[in-house]
């Protein structure tokens, strides 16, 4: 067993349960779900015992969350993208129809040991971590701890939503130039932002849309949700998308292209991006190119920088 983090409860702090107070004292678990899970584990300790959901929290005492599983998981061979790594993190690109973590074999957190280059810090974790999420049809820039130390930074920077997240997608129909979405999801509050890059005819749909989307919370397919809410889904999204939003073999059109946030080891602003996957310009190429020749209007949507 290795101790990944402690807390001591400050005074002041009593007749919380612990499954309520440990998301705030451990915010290198960002989720309610996730507290619940390691719980269930047995992950946490009050002073040296295994802590249950109900245990009530006191001044004075000693939490802690620990690590039970010592052994390198089976490597799951999968070639990743590595966009950025050095000995205290990574930046990965996510591809598409994968998870990134769970209770299966075929996950991006199975392939990061195999993947990456060994951490020689002090504190260096067993095997990479992934410190947060993408949907399992949402590909992009997934952000992995190689370091205990920086496995705590950079959940709280999450936590504390100083971790700036710009996703790409592709949606149904004409949007206008920017706007925002307040709108709860699973009864938590809300908030995306998008602006609207290009728009190009279709003669399956109408228009589609290439757009930047800006959550500023975390909630389960916010951005899935929000862009449905408004009459604009993500191509692709089987779950909230309307019929005939769906491109057989195509996937779902949305990608996390940029991430901001502060470097754990020396505060350095750390600003990464990638373009978007092919499939995004071909699909907007091809549904303009089809518009104007069905109408014999010359091609007046320009695509290429997207």
């Amino acid at each position: 067993m290795i101790i990944k983090e402690t807390h001591i409860v400050p005074e002041g702090v009593g007749g919380v349960r612990f499954s309520d107070y440990a998301r705030a004292a451990f915010p290198v678990i960002p989720s309610r779900k996730g507290i619940a899970k390691a719980i269930k584990r047995g992950e946490f300790r009050i002073d040296g015992a295994v802590a249950q959901s109900g245990d009530w929290v006191q001044a004075g005492q000693l939490l802690e969350l620990v690590d039970l599983q010592q052994r390198i998981p089976k490597t799951y061979r999968l070639p990743l993208e590595v966009v950025y790594e050095d000995g205290y993190l990574a930046v990965v690109n996510k591809p598409a129809g994968i998870e990134v973590s769970g209770n299966k074999f075929k996950t991006v957190e199975n392939a990061l040991a195999g993947g990456l280059a060994p951490s020689a810090e002090p504190d260096a974790l067993g095997w990479p971590r992934p410190v947060h999420r993408l949907d399992y049809s949402t590909s992009g820039l997934l952000l992995v701890a190689k370091t205990a130390g920086a496995q705590v930074v950079l959940g709280r920077q999450f936590q504390e939503r100083k971790v700036h997240k710009r996703y790409r997608a592709v949606v149904m129909g004409k949007l206008s130039s920017s706007g925002q979405v307040d709108e709860p999801v699973n009864g938590l509050s809300a908030h995306s932002e998008y602006v609207a890059v290009d728009t190009v005819s279709s003669l399956r749909s109408g228009h589609l849309t290439l757009v930047d989307l800006f959550p500023t919370t975390g909630r389960t397919h916010q951005l899935r949700i929000h862009m449905a809410a408004i009459g604009h889904p993500v191509v692709g999204d089987q779950k909230y998308g309307a019929e005939g939003n769906v491109l057989k073999g195509k996937g779902l059109f949305l990608a996390s292209t940029e991430l901001r946030f502060t470097h754990p080891a020396d505060q350095r602003e750390m600003i990464l991006s990638i373009d978007v996957p092919p499939k995004f310009v071909s699909l907007l190429k091809r549904e303009q190119t089809r518009w104007d020749k069905y109408n014999r209007l010359p091609n007046a949507h320009g695509v290429e920088g997207c």
